[in-house]
């Protein structure tokens, strides 16, 4: 099993490249998001990759990070859902957005991914709830990536810190829902939603 990519930019074409490897060129897909993090062709690139092997053939799908690769393996394991729906998701969301949509229940920020409707949004809302819980090492590491956090990040970050707290999930769902994400830091939200708790 093929399980990472080191090698040369051959070719890039939109959401797939060519990858020179050992004298081999591998075709690998990728989501929007993957190939704009792509060097320029003719230059040194690693990738994770997940291989899909077929009656009639094997496709590899290539990933900048460990994360995103364990988010388009746990997307593609929902019924109904196989790589080019994974590979849409993760075309519209980062992994930490992803989280932040399942865990909130968010399908219609899921659905915003080409080809994937609201049934399977909900599918993919229940399938995975629990299992994005649990996966607070994602986020850190997804979050210290990009330079800015955005608001879905920052209400799964308020959200875990609130239920560590001992609250239930729609009470802090439903505390963070009045806040200013945009101007907040994460500890002012946090006490301002504890603020609201005691109210």
């Amino acid at each position: 099993m093929i399980a990472s990519l080191r090698g040369t930019i051959l070719e890039k074409y939109g959401d797939s490249a060519v990858i020179e490897c050992g004298g081999v060129g591998f075709a690998v897909q990728l989501s929007r998001i993957g190939a704009d993090s792509l060097p320029a062709v003719g230059e040194t690139v690693f990738l994770y990759v997940h291989m899909n092997v077929r009656d009639d053939g094997m496709d590899l799908y290539g990933f900048p990070t460990k994360e995103e690769r364990e988010c388009f393996r746990m997307i593609t394991a929902v019924s109904g859902i196989g790589p080019k729906g994974g590979l849409a998701i993760l075309s519209e969301l980062t992994p930490d957005e992803l989280a932040a949509s399942v865990i909130m229940g968010d399908k219609a920020n899921i659905t915003r991914a080409k080809g994937v409707g609201p049934k399977a949004a909900e599918r993919l809302v229940l399938e995975l709830k629990d299992k994005f819980k649990g996966m607070t090492p994602l986020q850190v590491n997804t979050a210290a990536s990009v330079p800015s956090q955005g608001t879905a990040s920052k209400s799964l970050e308020i959200m875990e810190a609130l239920m560590a707290l001992g609250f239930t999930q729609p009470e802090a769902k439903h505390a963070i829902a009045g806040l200013d994400l945009e101007s907040l830091s994460v500890e002012q939200a946090i006490t301002q939603a504890l603020k609201g708790f005691s109210l």
